[in-house]
């Protein structure tokens, strides 16, 4: 399994390089610039900031030394936040970022699990329907309409919860942005574990663990939950890289302190630096969360080898 790894990281590496490549090249190749506002600044000074960034550079020699850098662990600076770098903007956000996507995540996947195995367990019954038209809702409405509607109800309406903030970062500051990053998670999940968990029951040897008299939950719990559980966990790689990406819009709308914050403002500004080193931060962390999954399987599936 180690030896698996490691040829898993090793081959991500030109899947990154090209990802970041194209970033770069993108990035300096639209139109504006990190030092362009609506008063355009004196020209000397203009100058000398684009010869501290070495942005006077050619544009060739600019990747080269900012790959440099990457593979050195420098991110660079932030072009727009002073006396900062990349790297300790991105470790101010990561940890509220983290606390919102962790448990965004931890609700998709129990509510998920349960609301698919209960609408398996009631196929095309009234418990089915209403379920899956209930789910339904998060994955219809985006999270940036979800997100409003929310504070609009809850918040503004009923006056039961803030409305944005972290404030002491307790229950009610994050049950919004969280139940907004999940929903559509919950949906997903739902499906894909209501799906799977039907060809899973109408399997032989859940037939045969049926006929044994062994009661429904014992059946479910010891015997169909496990390889019911494979294309959920197929998913769970990219939907927390998409918990933690679209929660750059529910920070941004909350108001949260985490990357989405740098990042949106980052993206606004110009600030190449900041831009760039939340795309690498990301890739990085779908890579890594794509290989656990891959390991998780031989847990669910013993079928499952690693050569």
């Amino acid at each position: 399994m180690l030896g698996f790894a490691l040829r898993r990281l090793l081959s991500t590496i030109p899947v990154l390089w090209v990802a970041l490549t194209a970033a770069f090249f993108l990035l300096r190749l639209a139109p504006g610039g990190p030092f362009d506002g609506e008063r355009p600044l004196p020209p000397r000074i203009l100058e000398n900031l684009r010869a501290h960034y070495h942005l006077d550079r050619p544009l060739l020699e600019q990747y080269l030394t900012y790959i440099g850098g990457v593979v050195r662990g420098d991110l660079g600076p932030s072009f727009t936040t002073d006396d900062f770098t990349v790297a300790e903007l991105i470790s101010l956000g990561l940890p509220y970022t983290f606390i919102l996507g962790g448990l965004a995540f931890a609700v998709a996947i129990v509510f998920g699990v349960i609301t698919g195995i209960v609408a398996a367990l009631n196929q095309n019954r009234s418990a089915d329907y209403a379920l899956v038209l209930v789910v339904m809702v998060g994955l219809i409405i985006p999270n940036f309409l979800m997100a409003p509607i929310l504070q609009l109800v809850f918040g503004v309406t009923l006056g039961w919860l803030p409305v944005g903030g972290w404030g002491d970062g307790g229950p009610a500051n994050l049950f919004l942005p969280v139940v907004v990053l999940a929903l559509p998670h919950i949906a997903r999940i739902s499906r894909l574990m209501r799906g799977s968990m039907i060809e899973t029951m109408n399997a032989n040897f859940v037939r045969t663990a049926e006929a044994k008299g062994i009661g429904e939950t014992l059946v479910v719990v010891r015997h169909a939950l496990k390889p019911a559980l494979i294309p959920v966990v197929s998913y769970l790689g990219p939907a927390a890289g998409y918990l933690l990406t679209g929660s750059l819009v529910v920070e941004t709308i909350f108001g949260l302190p985490g990357i989405g914050q740098y990042f949106i403002q980052a993206a606004l500004n110009r600030d190449y630096g900041m831009v760039l080193g939340t795309v690498i931060f990301y890739m990085m962390l779908i890579v890594l969360l794509n290989l656990v999954v891959d390991l998780f399987y031989a847990w669910l599936d013993p079928r499952v080898r690693y050569r």
